[in-house]
């Protein structure tokens, strides 16, 4: 209707016109035409790997309006997934029993095992209900659920779950295998940290895989951190070297160190990564550095296995869950800290910026056996 209005109002008017108005409203028109084919061309010429990174750190953006605001509320919101997959089940086993006896352990225990909590683990704590049970002669079905929300409170509780950041720089080496999360995260803890009044610095020394230099470029911009970079293929352990001069000359509180994605069995790689640590030490042998392990929730029991292969390799202090929101295999945080008593130090649960929090024990707890 707009437009048949337009053109009815251009029609009344047309014979108003002079000859020359006429003409300049013809300029105006292929100038315009001009300047939409020089944006289409330009728009074609970006590259594809590069356009995608941009979208989606754009579709991040645009995601942060809908999500629930406080980050209790989104982590609640985040591991709905999970807390069907455990928590109801439990649920559902404990309403079927009338009575607590020996065969409701069996049928818990069996619930948590296909729940991602993995077979040693969830022996434990089903042994530790059966103690808890005996001692605290409990009889009551809500009494159980209780019980079992405790022990694995206790079971992801450690001391260390926050970073260890006291020197002046600190460094954060992230490392892990491709397509995790890695970047990202990156981007996010300098946003934290930042947050915190810390000023960050980010090497880019994942020279490796297209488009990671640019991808945390990004970030650093999106979260106001100074970043170094070389080369796409240059040596990652020079690109550490010339951020720590960075550091030094800029008094950068932290360092975060990007490295490429890799798995253990890559001897090349790994080898890299020691090059690096030995930098680090050479050249700040007094700073606190802190090894985290970028893990992919979805990837349930496989990420275990990272964690415990990388773990032989390297002394990680930490892990950062990502992708909490999108599995129902966050029963792994429980496996993962029973089994390789690595804590976790940060979970995502979200695209937004600030989706990635410190892991607080009692509030996973809180929200994977929060009623609906």
């Amino acid at each position: 209707m707009a437009k048949n209005k337009w053109f009815s109002w251009g029609k009344k008017k047309k014979d108003n016109k002079t000859d020359a108005e006429l003409t300049l409203d013809k300029d105006f028109s292929d100038e315009y035409k001009d300047i939409d084919t020089l944006e289409q061309k330009d728009q074609t010429e970006v590259g594809t790997e590069d356009s995608e990174v941009i979208e989606a750190i754009e579709e991040e953006q645009a995601t942060e309006e809908k999500t629930p605001t406080g980050f209790f509320a989104r982590l609640k919101s985040g591991l709905k997934k999970t807390r069907d997959s455990i928590t109801r089940s439990i649920d559902q086993v404990l309403v079927s029993f009338g009575k607590v006896d020996e065969e409701l352990f069996e049928e818990l225990e069996e619930t948590l095992i296909t729940s991602d909590m993995g077979v040693n683990t969830s022996l434990q704590i089903i042994e530790e209900l059966r103690t808890k049970v005996k001692e605290e002669k409990i009889t009551d079905i809500s009494e159980v659920r209780k019980a079992i929300k405790e022990i694995i409170t206790e079971k992801i509780t450690d001391q260390k779950t926050g970073l260890n950041l006291n020197t002046k720089p600190s460094v954060i080496v992230v490392i892990g295998v491709n397509g995790v999360g890695k970047t990202t995260s990156i981007g996010k803890i300098a946003n934290y940290l930042k947050n915190q009044g810390k000023k960050v610095t980010l090497a880019a020394a994942d020279t490796f895989r297209a488009a990671a230099i640019d991808q945390l470029e990004i970030w650093a911009d999106r979260a106001n951190a100074s970043i170094v970079k070389h080369s796409e293929g240059s040596d990652p352990s020079a690109v550490i070297y010339d951020a720590i001069q960075h550091c030094k000359s800029k008094g950068s509180d932290v360092l975060i160190c990007d490295t490429a994605g890799r798995l253990h069995t890559k001897k090349n790689l790994m080898e890299e990564l020691k090059k690096i640590f030995r930098i680090i030490k050479r050249e700040l042998p007094d700073a606190d550095i802190e090894t985290l392990l970028v893990l992919d929730a979805t990837t349930g029991q496989n990420a275990v296995s990272q964690a415990k292969t990388f773990s032989e390799v390297s002394e990680l202090s930490g892990l950062v869950l990502t992708k909490l929101d999108g599995t129902a295999k966050g029963g792994i945080i429980v496996s993962i800290k029973s089994e390789l008593d690595i804590p976790v130090k940060f979970i995502g649960v979200g695209e937004q910026m600030d989706d990635l929090q410190p892991f607080n024990p009692l509030d996973f707890a809180n929200a994977l056996f929060s009623e609906e």
